[in-house]
């Protein structure tokens, strides 16, 4: 078992490596660039099926855009848009 903080409720528990880009390409993308994230099976489901956060936007979109920051943050001589091909933020 593969235990983990999970990123999304904080709870250690058993966690699934969710590719915060998914779908063919992004997929590959989000591999080579480290943009997978530590997600319980609740909060995964919550992600994939597009539920909405308190405040409006979805879980997916939030994940996204703390990830883009991320990347932006630690290859600032890189393209976020013209590697992922959109801006979350």
């Amino acid at each position: 078992m593969n235990y983990q903080t999970c990123e999304l409720c904080q709870y250690e528990i058993e966690c699934a490596r969710h590719h915060v880009f998914f779908g063919s390409a992004n997929r590959t993308l989000s591999d080579k660039w480290g943009m997978v994230a530590w997600l319980c099976p609740a909060c995964h489901d919550l992600v994939h099926s597009n539920a909405c956060l308190p405040f409006g936007d979805s879980y997916n979109l939030m994940l996204k855009q703390r990830y883009q920051k991320m990347f932006e943050q630690r290859h600032p001589a890189e393209s976020f848009i013209k590697i992922f091909g959109r801006n979350y933020l």
